[in-house]
Parts: C-alpha cells; structure tokens; sequence
C-alpha cells in the first residue's frame, strides 16, 4: 500500500508522528527528489526520531511518471510504500496526483497523511482570507503569459494564492502592480524557517519594502515565496449577464434571442421560436 507523506517545509519538528510511525513500516520510498528525501531520513536518524534503515529509494517525479506508471505493474504495490515530495504535502505544485489517479484506477488501497503545508500556512498569517480563497500555484514563466494570468487572477471575488521562487518574485510584484497597485497582499518567505520573513500592505508598499530591504541584504529574496492577493472589490466585480436575468428583461423577443444565441450558441430564430410559443 502507499502512503502519501507529508514532509515539513523547513522546520524538522514539524515531522508529524504518524509519518515517523509509517516510515519505520515503509520498506521502498517514491520521491519527488532521492537526493533531498534522503538528506531528510538522515536528519531524522540524527535526531533519533527514526532508526536507521536501508530504504529502497525510487525518484518518481514529473518528468518519469508517465513512464514510472507504465513499467509497474498493479502488484508493485503489495509493498509497505511512503511517497514523500520535496517538503509539504505531496500534490499541492507537487507530484503525486497521477500517482493517486492510477491507484484509484486500479482499486489499490492508500492513505494521505495531514501536514503542514506553506498554502495553509499563508492562509492563517495573511489576516486576509476569512472562508473561500483560490490557490493557483506557480504562474507561468514567460512574461507575457504571466501578466494575462495575473491579470485574470485579480478578478477573482475570492482570495488569490501564489507561490513564486525567489529570482522571479520582483518580476512578478511589478506585473501586479501594473494590474493593481492598491491591491492589499501578504506575502511569506521561508516558512517555518530560521530566516522566515512576511510582509503585509497593498502591493505598492510591499514592492517599496522589499527594495529597501534588498538594497541593505540582497540575501533577503533567497527562499521560496507565498503571495496572498485580496480579492477584487465587490463593486468593481464584473457583472455577469445569467439566462435567467435576460428572460426578466423586459426587451423584445428578437433581441433576447439574439443575446442567448451569443450565450449559449446556436441559432437566434431557434430561441426566437421558444420565447414566442
């Protein structure tokens, strides 16, 4: 069976005991990368927080599931598995959703630990988000795509979550900016860690507080970043034309069949035909 593990995103106490507890019972590790699940079953021997043991260490990752998942077969899995990504939940930006929708597709049993993840993390230290919030990951890379996704991004009515790695995060504050300067966001560097770091303020002050401080340690931006952004304003909300308010409309026919045909496809004489039977 496979157990998706949650590891800590900087501090080591924040091992949870159920994962220390399944990992005594795991004889093969799948990982997001050997090199830093290893580094951390190291620390946890160090720590005696675990007994040393001679895992079987496999990388699975984004760019060999495909051929990981073809090369296995269902029986793999009769074995005591721990899949662990590099720190945080595992599929959360991280691998592992593949992995889950091929053992659903086969009927093989497995378990989802909880733990710390820096997306829930964000949530309770911005003092923005109060229920719903969309989490949208890393934004793309290239420039262009990035500023149409963020722009789209800010007309959520709902709280925005980002992470950004550290030689972009300038880069994408400006992009912000350009969208909406008086945005209030909260932004988290480095979670849990030795050198965490937040900042709170609409984006404009960020950006000035972020310079200010970079100019005097340019160390500061090193790490990975969380970014909550508020919501758009409820009155600058865009307004949404539903069926059912064009049908209240007190407008001709031909004009309300023109309008649904631009909603939904089809033909306007077609819907014209419905609205005057």
């Amino acid at each position: 069976m496979v157990t998706f593990l949650p590891t800590p995103i900087g501090n080591l106490q924040d091992i949870t005991l159920r994962t220390l507890e399944t990992l005594k019972q795991c004889e093969v590790l799948l990982c997001e990368d050997t090199r830093v699940s290893k580094k951390l079953i190291t620390l946890l021997f160090e720590r005696n927080l675990l007994n040393p043991k001679n895992y079987q260490y496999l990388a699975f990752h984004t760019h060999n599931q495909s051929q990981f998942l073809n090369q296995i077969t269902p029986e793999f899995f009769d074995q005591n598995i721990g899949f662990l990504s590099d720190a945080g939940m595992p599929c959360i930006s991280d691998p592992g959703v593949e992995l889950v929708r091929y053992l659903q597709s086969h009927n093989l049993p497995y378990e989802v630990l909880g733990g710390v993840s820096a997306v829930t993390l964000a949530v309770a230290f911005s003092g923005i988000v109060e229920k719903e919030f969309s989490f949208l990951g890393f934004p793309p890379h290239k420039i262009k795509e990035r500023l149409a996704y963020l722009h789209q991004a800010f007309k959520s009515p709902y709280p925005v979550i980002l992470y950004e790695s550290t030689h972009r995060l300038l880069k994408t504050l400006e992009l912000m900016i350009q969208t909406d300067s008086t945005r209030m966001a909260f932004i988290a560097k480095e979670l849990t860690k030795k050198h965490q770091r937040t900042f709170k303020g609409t984006l404009l002050q960020i950006q000035e507080s972020l310079t200010q401080c970079y100019s005097k340690d340019s160390a500061l931006l090193k790490g990975e970043w969380v970014i909550v952004v508020s919501p758009i304003p409820a009155k600058l909300e865009e307004k949404v034309l539903t069926q059912e308010m064009l049908l209240s409309l007190e407008i001709p026919p031909k004009i309300k069949a023109k309008i649904l045909a631009k909603l939904k496809g089809g033909s306007a004489s077609e819907y014209y035909e419905l609205l005057t039977k």
